[in-house]
C-alpha cells in the first residue's frame, strides 16, 4: 500500500512553525510521507510542490493574519493546475475570512486547541478517496 503523501507549508509573515512541525510529525507517525515546505511559503510554491510531488492533500498554517486570502489563492491555484486535492488550514483569521476560505474550498479548517487526534483523523479521511 503506497503512503498517502501531504504537503505542509506555513503561509505569510508568519514564523511559528512548531505547531506545523509537530502536526507533520505526527502525521509521519499514522503512516504519511510529508513534505514540508517551511515558513513564509508563497501560494504559488505550494501549488507548484503539491503538483509535483503529487500530494493527496495540501496543509496550510497561518496564524499572523491572512489565512483566509493565502488559502483561498492556494485552492485557486490548485484547481488551474488541475489537482483537486483537499486544502485543510490551520490557525487564526477574522471568522469572515474563514468563512471566505471555506466558501473558496477549502476542506477542513481547524482552530487553536483542536487537538492532534482531530487533525490526523481529518487527514485520514481527506485522503481516503470516496
Amino acid at each position: 500500500m503506497n503512503r498517502q503523501r501531504v504537503v505542509l507549508a506555513k503561509l505569510g509573515l508568519d514564523g511559528h512553525d512548531v505547531g506545523v512541525r509537530l502536526i507533520g510529525k505526527h502525521l509521519v507517525d499514522a503512516g504519511f510521507e510529508v513534505v514540508y515546505l517551511g515558513k513564509r511559503v508563497s501560494t504559488a510554491t505550494i501549488v507548484a510542490a503539491a503538483v509535483q510531488e503529487d500530494a493527496d492533500a495540501v496543509g496550510l498554517s497561518c496564524l499572523s493574519g491572512g489565512l483566509g486570502h493565502f488559502a483561498a489563492l492556494t485552492v485557486a491555484g490548485l484547481r488551474r493546475a488541475g489537482s483537486d486535492v483537499p486544502v485543510l488550514t490551520g490557525g487564526i483569521d477574522e471568522p469572515a475570512e474563514i468563512d471566505r476560505m471555506m466558501a473558496a474550498g477549502v476542506h477542513l479548517h481547524f482552530g487553536p486547541g483542536t487537538s492532534m487526534t482531530e487533525i490526523v483523523t481529518a487527514f485520514q479521511e481527506a485522503t481516503s478517496g470516496p
